[in-house]
């Protein structure tokens, strides 16, 4: 019973972020209400939801662990709980931390002009040679960074670019679609690829070479479909529009010094990942404290005026905090969910259903999980899958076996049929308010198309 009520709630929030508009009510609000809820429910029946064959070596390990934490002491269902949000909270928090720092950063160089470097070397109008210019550098990016902070960056960009709100909603799921592709073949691009190379799954070498081209073809197919349907130019929003009390004078100098250090401190965030093998968001932190420290510096001869408007702490107070409790509610609501056993149990059956022991059998299984991942987070889908299929030495599910390898592309480039199917869009969504709804009608057929052609052209490579 308390189930079915966790689904239904899940099911109501999801249907009140699709109509935010129209309902009036923000989709924050309503994401908060199904992470608070769902939580709340599964600790009302907990007893009741959890099947602990499923989660028996999660508990195994829990009862381990509080044994040698609290010798002697009683261990209960509650107190594995709690332990489960404790350990969801922090996923979630390194990634409510990595979305700030990132925002952050974007925000400083903007407000210095940095973006003026890129924008000014963008000439054209023409929305066809924009959306291939801009595609490419977006594709590029997310696999030297991550979907995430290259779509945040993007969508800054976008805004200097494009000054009508359709034209740029469009291009906002260009770039969406986009940086969901880019990540998936990179090892460090998607962060459901990250996990499978931290894992063990796949190496780094293998992954490029197998993913690179579906993703290619993955982003190909819904530019080649829109060049033949956006006509015209778009218009440029007019920089002198803006009041003269936010206008901001930097020299050539601050401009060129703040958008290299943003730029270098978040291509540092994968190197430091890489390096030290601790999570990205103490990357982000240290690239942050890094800028935090030059712009007090190099604005410290400034007025006081002058220098507020130029401050970080003044570019805090910009940053969109309802995008942050968004990510929020949407992780706990999902996490719930897992930790209720719900997604385990899906995958389950998606293996008896369709025989995750044969190649036919994987590739329905991947693509279903790939559009599974536009509802639900890729991250708890994969890691279910990850904890249901040890690798094996030889086969299907070896190190950079067919299941694998996949899952990666289908993961990572499956959430972008719908918006908040994955990182990159409910950033995008949050920081330039793109309707659930508009992204459905307009951009879910293209992410669809792009998907289905990238996963065939993995299948016909084999």
């Amino acid at each position: 019973m308390i189930t079915s009520i966790m689904i239904i709630v899940f099911v109501l929030g999801y249907i009140a972020i699709a109509l935010e508009h129209p309902i009036k009510v923000d989709k924050a609000a309503s994401a908060l209400l199904i992470g608070g809820l769902g939580w709340a429910l599964l600790a009302i029946g907990f007893v009741e939801i959890i099947d602990f064959e499923i989660v028996t070596n999660k508990f195994n390990s829990f009862k381990e662990w509080y044994g040698l934490k609290n010798p002697g002491k009683e261990i209960s269902e509650l107190k594995f709980l709690k332990y489960e949000l404790s350990h969801h909270l922090v996923d979630i928090a390194e990634i409510l931390f990595f979305l700030l720092g990132a925002m952050t950063i974007v925000e400083v160089v903007d407000t210095h002009g940095g973006f003026s470097i890129i924008t000014d070397k963008i000439t054209t109008n023409k929305k066809v040679a924009l959306m291939w210019i801009l595609s490419v550098i977006t594709f590029f990016f997310s696999a030297a960074l991550d979907n995430l902070t290259s779509s945040i960056v993007m969508a800054a960009l976008l805004t200097k670019l494009i000054k009508d709100k359709e034209d740029l909603w469009m291009f906002a799921g260009i770039i969406i679609l986009s940086a969901n592709a880019g990540g998936a073949w990179s090892p460090i691009g998607d962060v459901t690829t990250i996990m499978l190379w931290i894992g063990g799954q796949v190496s780094a070498e293998n992954i490029i070479v197998s993913l690179i081209v579906p993703s290619i073809v993955c982003t190909l197919v819904p530019l080649i479909y829109l060049s033949f349907r956006l006509k015209g130019s778009v218009k440029r929003p007019d920089l002198s529009e803006f009041n003269e009390e936010e206008k901001v004078s930097t020299s050539s100098f601050e401009k060129n010094l703040i958008f290299y250090l943003g730029v270098l401190g978040l291509l540092f965030v994968p190197i430091f990942k890489t390096i030290t093998n601790l999570p990205p968001y103490l990357g982000i932190i240290l690239s942050l404290g890094v800028l935090w420290t030059i712009t007090e510096i190099i604005h410290r001869n400034k007025t006081k005026k002058e220098k507020s408007k130029l401050s970080v702490i003044t570019t805090l107070k910009k940053i969109d905090t309802a995008t942050i409790f968004f990510f929020l509610g949407i992780l706990l609501a999902v996490a719930a969910l897992q930790s209720a056993g719900q997604l385990d149990i899906v995958a389950k059956w998606l293996d008896t259903s369709f025989n995750g022991q044969t190649k036919n059998g994987i590739y329905i299984i991947n693509i279903i999980i790939g559009l599974l991942s536009s509802i639900v987070d890729n991250v708890p889908l994969v890691a279910g899958a990850m904890g249901m299929y040890p690798i094996s030495d030889t086969g299907l599910y070896a190190v950079d076996g067919l299941f694998w390898e996949f899952l990666a592309y289908c993961a990572g480039t499956g959430g972008s049929v719908l918006i908040i199917g994955s990182a990159a869009g409910v950033a995008v969504m949050g920081i330039l308010k793109v309707d659930f709804i508009w992204y459905l009608k307009n951009i879910s057929l293209l992410a669809l198309m792009g998907y289905l052609a990238g996963a065939a052209t993995y299948i016909l490579m084999q």
